[in-house]
């Protein structure tokens, strides 16, 4: 009931989200006295959640966070997928202020914290009582977290909290000053958000679980070390006794996943209501619709790099994940290549980041393991309806292992609960460079990969078809097109 009540609330926001907030809400009830009851609370800090939809396709922020890193890459295929080398670049770190993923990321975010500032202002002159303060420390979490991407990937940004006042072309904080404003509002609106277990919500351990991320990558955000505060944030996580390890590694990624215990906040997906979720698209074979009887051709581009594909041993159960071999039909008939005229087998092994003419077709249109972590229903379209997680209980685990590890702890015991789940040997005085590697076997096509190898200071280390890269690429430039409405973005 509450991912449909959901569906509602955001297909209404996203139907006027182009309306005047004033005209719509506050029609027929006085804004002194709104919200009166939980569904008016909830219906108004809706749009605060409308960009996140975007984040994982046209808005760039997934393509940015996996493509740079060396997990998941999108080779050219003959004529396929080069798409003027705007994959082939964020692979190499050779992205300028006008790569489309740079540039998209950067409206999305502020979209979010334009509508956050809209809604904290309009309840300024609402009665202050608990369900006002709920709700706008929910809007201001909101706005931490878009801000919380925005300092990650971009480093120094504007920090504005005002609407009607804003500043039209307002000057660039620093990322250092932008972590402690954004700390100083989260542990504040802790203390007023709900303690309840909604995955699709800005509750108190969604807040928590971004104040861990904040405090576990404080280094990197203002040169200050926070391993204790983060470490304490992800006990407060484990001691709220909401979440737990599913029994099946892939468990949390499965259709209609809404009532997963190791889902903590997530992006609500809907094949036919929410569309956004189309990466199972991206990365199946062209023939790939036969296995899953998809009503829809899908495109053959994103797999994983040959060294993280072997990075898993063949017991671990988040090897299921991935597609490779031969493939077959879902009627157990092998898949027949449309081109070649061969069975699709797909080989692991990617021979070359841009594949021209000199590679044979079955190298160019079957290299690479595709990704099926996330549950492709059978007779799916182009959009999955699994939701996807952002904050998710394992990473949590992880999170307070390094924290440990960093402190001069011993983390295994947060580590071992992830591995034995995946059904491998558990480990011994776990080192960073473990961590760091079981971070990836465990979080891949999620979204992390990037700021991880940043934390751990490898984001600039050379491997397959990478040079080693210089530390200004840590962070991506500011689109041209918003320098050139904002000068003071380039001051």
């Amino acid at each position: 009931m509450k991912k449909i009540y959901l569906l509602f609330l955001l297909n209404i926001a996203f139907a006027t989200s182009c309306t005047d907030l004033s005209e719509d809400i506050y029609d027929a009830i006085p804004v002194e006295k709104f919200p009166e009851n939980d569904k008016q609370a909830a219906l108004i800090s809706v749009p605060v959640y409308s960009p996140m939809k975007d984040l994982l396709d046209w808005g760039g922020w997934w393509f940015s966070q996996e493509l740079p890193g060396d997990d998941v890459v999108c080779p050219t295929r003959l004529t396929d997928w080069d798409d003027g080398g705007k994959w082939r670049v964020l692979h190499t770190h050779e992205w300028t202020n006008e790569t489309e993923a740079v540039t998209g990321m950067w409206g999305k975010f502020y979209e979010g914290i334009v509508e956050a500032n809209q809604i904290i202002e309009s309840l300024a002159s609402a009665e202050q009582n608990s369900t006002t303060l709920q709700v706008i420390s929910e809007v201001k979490t909101m706005r931490a977290f878009y801000y919380y991407l925005l300092i990650d990937n971009y480093g120094d940004v504007p920090y504005v909290t005002s609407f009607a006042d804003a500043d039209p072309e307002p000057m660039k904080n620093t990322r250092a000053e932008v972590y402690t404003s954004l700390v100083q509002d989260l542990e504040e609106a802790v203390l007023y958000l709900k303690n309840e277990n909604i995955k699709t919500l800005a509750t108190k351990q969604m807040a928590n679980s971004l104040l861990a991320k904040l405090y576990l990558n404080a280094e990197v955000y203002s040169g200050q070390a926070e391993w204790a505060k983060a470490e304490a944030k992800c006990d407060s996580i484990i001691a709220s006794g909401f979440y737990s390890l599913e029994a099946n590694a892939l468990a949390p990624f499965v259709t209609n996943n809404e009532k997963s215990s190791e889902n903590i906040f997530t992006i609500p997906f809907d094949r036919d209501n929410l569309k956004g979720f189309n990466l199972h698209m991206r990365t199946l074979h062209y023939n790939h619709n036969e296995t899953f009887d998809l009503t829809v051709g899908t495109w053959n581009g994103f797999a994983v790099t040959e060294d993280h594909f072997n990075s898993f041993s063949d017991d671990d159960a988040r090897k299921e994940g991935f597609l490779y071999g031969p493939q077959f039909s879902s009627s157990g008939a092998a898949l027949i290549d449309g081109t070649t005229g061969t069975p699709v087998v797909i080989n692991p092994v990617i021979p070359a980041l841009v594949m021209d003419a000199s590679y044979t077709s079955e190298e160019i249109r079957m290299s690479g393991a595709r990704v099926a972590k996330f549950e492709i229903a059978s007779g799916a379209n182009d959009n999955l309806s699994n939701d996807f997680p952002v904050f998710r209980y394992a990473d949590v685990l992880l999170m307070k292992a390094e924290a440990m590890i960093r402190q001069g702890k011993n983390g295994d015991e947060y580590v071992n609960m992830v591995r034995e789940r995946a059904g491998v040997d558990a480990w011994t005085n776990t080192s960073l460079d473990q961590l760091l590697e079981e971070r990836s076997r465990e979080l891949y096509w999620e979204g992390h990969r990037r700021q991880d190898l940043i934390r751990f200071g490898k984001f600039g280390d050379s491997w397959w078809e990478k040079a080693a890269s210089s530390a200004d690429r840590e962070t991506y430039p500011i689109p041209l097109w918003a320098t050139q409405g904002n000068p003071n973005l380039e001051l």
